[in-house]
């Protein structure tokens, strides 16, 4: 448990929130800084950040107010979760070398004293059960909120018509694969002809609504014929009304978040037929990964077992540099992601 000589000589890239944006973020509100390398102090590591998740919930985080998880204030680093390699080590659990998963920041550079090693949750990973990519998808936190959001929230049994809304996104394949797994019949909701035959061709779902094409109402209609047992919503706005008008009676609507909503400088669009609840006898219900954080590995294992047979796959869409941040993260609210978006930061 040494310091390297050359973490001296390194230089920490960081991304600060300079302002809170009103709507859609721009490079404006952010400050690129550069300091250097922290020592690490007593059980304290320092990790060189490899890759970073970029995740819709990154919009809300930026937002003042009362949320799940405080706001990144004003000058802090981006919060973000990532995967790296420990550089330097105080501590026994995360040795020099070793590959490790948490809240790393949107930095190059990682310095953890050993008090907050904890509330990052750093974790070692192995790289033998999946690629780096993988353990920021399905072995990651999208992938804990499509299983937990899904099984205990969701409570699919077999034979339902599970709906899933960014179907070609990190949850969204996830989720839909999942469900395949235990037995429901999976429609999913995306933008453009490619996501949706990546969704049916590749992942396996039994149909997929193109909402660029045409109202997703009658796409609904012609998909689920029996009505939506379950839907997991990761866009809110229009689409969860439309579905609402489909749903079962003693349906499950999982809400995971409403990235049509995230950027809208007025107020945001609640759901309009939420009544249909009432009429179905139906329940609606969010999921907050954290909230699992002590079954993560449960939820793991089953994952890693399913990528090791082939059985469910993981796909990323890889942006490389961590100047390329402020561009990066808005692909995620245009739609022009295709599967995971993950910032490479490092070799």
């Amino acid at each position: 448990m040494s310091t390297p000589p050359v973490l001296s000589s390194l230089s920490n890239q960081q991304i600060r929130l300079a302002s809170r944006p009103a709507g859609s973020p721009t490079r404006d509100n952010w400050n690129f800084t550069t300091e250097p390398v922290a020592e690490p102090g007593p059980q304290g590591v320092v990790v060189q950040t490899l890759c970073l998740s970029l995740d819709p919930a990154m919009r809300g985080w930026m937002n003042e107010g009362k949320s799940y998880i405080p706001p990144v204030g004003i000058g802090e680093v981006m919060r973000a979760g990532g995967i790296g390699r420990v550089i330097a080590s105080q501590n026994a659990d995360f040795p020099v070398g070793a590959l490790v998963s948490g809240s790393l920041g949107v930095q190059a550079y990682c310095a953890l004293p050993g008090d907050q090693l904890r509330r990052a949750g750093l974790v070692r990973i192995d790289p033998r059960v999946g690629s780096l990519t993988q353990w920021l998808n399905v072995l990651g936190m999208p992938g804990m909120t499509g299983y937990f959001g899904l099984m205990d929230v969701g409570q699919p049994k077999a034979g339902e018509t599970v709906v899933v809304s960014g179907a070609a996104g990190a949850v969204g394949q996830t989720v839909g694969q999942l469900a395949k797994l235990k037995g429901c019949r999976v429609v999913g909701i995306a933008g453009g002809q490619a996501k949706c035959d990546f969704v049916v061709k590749e992942l396996g779902f039994d149909a997929c609504i193109d909402y660029k094409q045409g109202p997703v109402k009658d796409g609904l209609k012609a998909h689920c014929p029996q009505g939506v047992d379950i839907y997991f919503d990761n866009v809110g706005g229009e689409i969860l009304d439309a579905v609402l008008t489909r749903i079962n009676r003693k349906a499950r609507i999982i809400i995971c978040g409403a990235i049509s909503q995230y950027n809208n400088p007025e107020s945001i669009q609640g759901p309009k037929n939420y009544l249909s609840l009432l009429v179905n006898r139906a329940r609606m219900e969010g999921i907050v990964v954290f909230d699992y954080a002590d079954r993560y590995p449960q939820a793991i294992a089953e994952l890693a077992g399913y990528l090791k047979d082939g059985r469910m796959k993981s796909r990323e869409d890889v942006v490389e540099g961590l100047e390329t941040f402020p561009e990066a993260l808005l692909k995620l609210f245009s739609g022009e992601n295709f599967g995971k978006l993950v910032l490479k930061v490092s070799d």
